[in-house]
This record gives structure tokens, C-alpha cells and sequence, in this order.
């Protein structure tokens, strides 16, 4: 009886609390599951079809950008704010000090289309994530990423390229050839 009882509110949990929600303002076909954060939601610009999977943090405080096709999987951290140094600097006096922070940093962070952000990545202020790039799980990401480029460890640098295995994927599929370079604006390599 008690097993059967724990998947009936397993079961009820999932309906209710953790099912896709499709459409957002201006993005019809974008899905953001409800267990994601959104802080600062004013400042979230979303493209459409985009993906956002199950417990992520999404700081949009400091201005957040997500192009069309991005998919963010879950337990991913995106922050356009840390205060983390201001804070120790500080001690005590941080919530009453007037004026700029020191050590604080905010800054813009801005997705570019059809980038995969892995699971448990970490993508801080001051990002801007190019075109199609793919970060791995667990990376934790600062600065600029170029274009298709495939991003891993913490800090992540490059690891390799994008356009390598959909070029072999096109090859086996050349009818989506069009579809690809729609968004891409080029040949893969």
C-alpha cells in the first residue's frame, strides 16, 4: 500500500509542479519549466523555442539575453550579478554602505542562437555565448566564447568545435542542409 501510495503523489507532484509551460511573452513556442528561478524578470529578453529545464537560476537583475533555439538543461546557475567580494570587503557595513560597492560586479549576460548550455554550468556577468556553441556539463564560464565553439572544465576554455560533428550529421542528412544554415549563416567545416 505505501509503495503504491508514493507513486500516486509522485505522480500528482509531477502533474502539478513540474511540467512544462509552454509559451512566454512574445515566445510561443518557448518552454521554461516552473521549478526555474527567474530573478529580475524585467530585465530577461527570450527568444522563441527556447528550452529551459528543471531547477535552474536565472539572474536577469543586470540584463540577460537568451536567442531563439537556446536550450538551458538543468541545475544551471546564469548570474549577471556577484557581490560575494563586496560582501567580505565590507563585512557589516554592506548593507548600510552608500554608493558603489567595491568589488561588486554586474554586468550584462547575453546567449546567442541555438547554444546548449550543460547541465550544473555556471555562467557569470560580463558573458556573451556565441552562435551554436555548446557548453558542457559543469563548466563554469566568464568572458567571451566565439561562435560553435565547445566549452568545457571551470574555468572553460575551448575544447573543440561544433562544426566538425554537424558537418558529419549534414552529410548523413543533406535535406536539412537549408534549415542549418538559416540560423548558422555558413557551411560547417
Amino acid at each position: 500500500m505505501r509503495a503504491w501510495l508514493n507513486r500516486v503523489r509522485r505522480a500528482l507532484w509531477r502533474q502539478l509542479f513540474f511540467r512544462m509551460v509552454f509559451g512566454e511573452r512574445g515566445a510561443p513556442h518557448s518552454r521554461i519549466a516552473p521549478s526555474t528561478c527567474i530573478e529580475g524578470e524585467a530585465g530577461l529578453r527570450l527568444a522563441d523555442h527556447v528550452f529551459i529545464g528543471q531547477f535552474n537560476f536565472l539572474d536577469a537583475t543586470a540584463g540577460l539575453t537568451i536567442g531563439e533555439g537556446v536550450q538551458i538543461t538543468n541545475f544551471c546557475s546564469i548570474v549577471t550579478h556577484s557581490s560575494h567580494r563586496a560582501i567580505r570587503l565590507l563585512g557589516r557595513a554592506y548593507a548600510s554602505h552608500s554608493g558603489p560597492a567595491p568589488g561588486y560586479i554586474q554586468g550584462p549576460i547575453e546567449i546567442g542562437p541555438y547554444v546548449f548550455v550543460g547541465p550544473h554550468s555556471l555562467i557569470e556577468a560580463n558573458t556573451r555565448i556565441g552562435r551554436g556553441a555548446l557548453i558542457c556539463a559543469y563548466a563554469q564560464l566568464r568572458g567571451e566564447v566565439p561562435a560553435f565553439a565547445i566549452m568545457a572544465g571551470q574555468p572553460a576554455r575551448q575544447v573543440g568545435d561544433v562544426r566538425e560533428r554537424d558537418a558529419a550529421l549534414l552529410a548523413q542528412y543533406p535535406e536539412l542542409a537549408a534549415h542549418y544554415q538559416a540560423w548558422a549563416h555558413e557551411v560547417p567545416r
